[in-house]
């Protein structure tokens, strides 16, 4: 660590498993705040650790930068975050995780309806979409998310 307190971009790489390239990006998009060092390098506070690592598990959660972005903005930079703030952060990522895990087994039921019948009815598989429909209905796999064919109206 430097004399002054304040970690070097390389250290943050390293005590995160990040490329010193990802925190530079961070910085430069306003996901960890920086500062200058007097000969002019980057340097940062050790509450950046926490939450370099906390993008990088969101991540790999399927958020994107933009999503983890407006949950950072919501902790203080003035002060390290509290357990109470990481709290907060924490419910608001496991409901969106609740509704995501709701989805999947959604999805779930229906592939292995569909894959475990094996009759493929060009009338009945809900994964089939004569003349695409379903575009009726909206954007996406309109039937897998929730909406029925007989709702479907043909161009």
């Amino acid at each position: 660590m430097s004399d002054s307190g304040a970690l070097s971009i390389g250290e943050v790489a390293k005590r995160t498993g990040c490329n010193v390239s990802a925190v530079r990006f961070y910085a430069d998009q306003g996901l960890i705040p920086a500062a200058r060092s007097p000969s002019g390098h980057r340097v940062f506070s050790r509450t950046v650790i926490r939450r370099v690592s906390f993008i990088l598990i969101a991540q790999n959660l399927g958020y994107s930068l933009h999503d983890i972005g407006g949950v950072l903005a919501s902790l203080p930079d003035h002060r390290t975050p509290t357990k109470s703030d990481w709290t907060r952060v924490s419910k608001i990522f496991s409901r969106q995780l609740d509704e995501r895990i709701t989805q999947l087994k959604k999805l779930q039921s229906s592939l292995d309806a569909c894959i475990g019948c094996g009759c493929l009815s060009l009338q009945a598989c809900q994964l089939y979409n004569p003349d695409d429909i379903a575009a009726s209905l909206g954007a996406g796999p309109r039937y897998l998310l929730g909406d029925r064919p007989k709702l479907a109206r043909r161009r």
